[in-house]
C-alpha cells in the first residue's frame, strides 16, 4: 500500500494516507503534502485528531463535501459519512484521538518531530491506523 511506503519514507500519518490518493482527487501530489502537513501527529503534534482520520476527512470532503452553505441536507449526508468513518475507526482502535492511540499522558507536546529510527517504527502503531485508514476511504472514492 503506498500509504505505509509514505510513512516508512518519513511522511507524516495525514501526508500518508492523503498522498496515495492525490490524483484521485484531483490535486497535485505537492500541493497534497503541504495540505496535510499541518495534521500529523494528531494536528501540529497537539496530539488530538490522528492525521490519518484527518486525511480521510480531507479526502471525502474533496469527493463528497459540500458547497452551498445553505444547503443542509447535502452537508447533513457529508457530515453522516464523516461521522461513519470516524465510527468504523475508532471501533477499531478505540480511538480517533492520535494521544490515546499512542497511549501517552495528556498535555502539550514539543513540536520537534521525533526522528524516524528503526525502533521508531517498532514501537510506533501508526502503520496500522494509516493502513486501515486508507483501506476506509479507498471504498469511499
Amino acid at each position: 500500500m503506498k500509504a505505509q511506503e509514505l510513512f516508512k519514507q518519513g511522511y507524516n500519518c495525514a501526508q500518508s494516507v492523503f498522498c496515495e490518493y492525490c490524483e484521485k482527487v484531483g490535486i497535485d501530489y505537492e500541493t497534497g503534502l503541504k495540505l496535510a502537513s499541518s495534521f500529523g501527529g494528531g494536528m501540529g503534534r497537539l496530539r488530538e485528531v490522528c492525521g490519518a482520520v484527518s486525511a480521510m476527512f480531507m479526502l471525502i470532503g474533496l469527493k463528497q463535501g459540500y458547497i452551498s452553505p445553505t444547503d443542509d441536507n447535502v452537508k447533513e449526508k457529508h457530515y453522516a459519512k464523516v461521522q461513519e468513518l470516524a465510527q468504523k475507526f475508532e471501533e477499531k482502535f478505540g480511538s480517533i484521538i492520535c494521544r490515546d492511540l499512542l497511549g501517552l499522558p495528556s498535555g502539550k507536546c514539543e513540536a520537534k518531530p521525533s526522528k524516524r529510527t528503526e525502533e521508531y517504527y517498532k514501537e510506533r502503531p501508526c502503520e496500522e491506523f494509516i493502513k486501515f485508514a486508507s483501506e476506509l476511504i479507498e471504498k469511499e472514492l
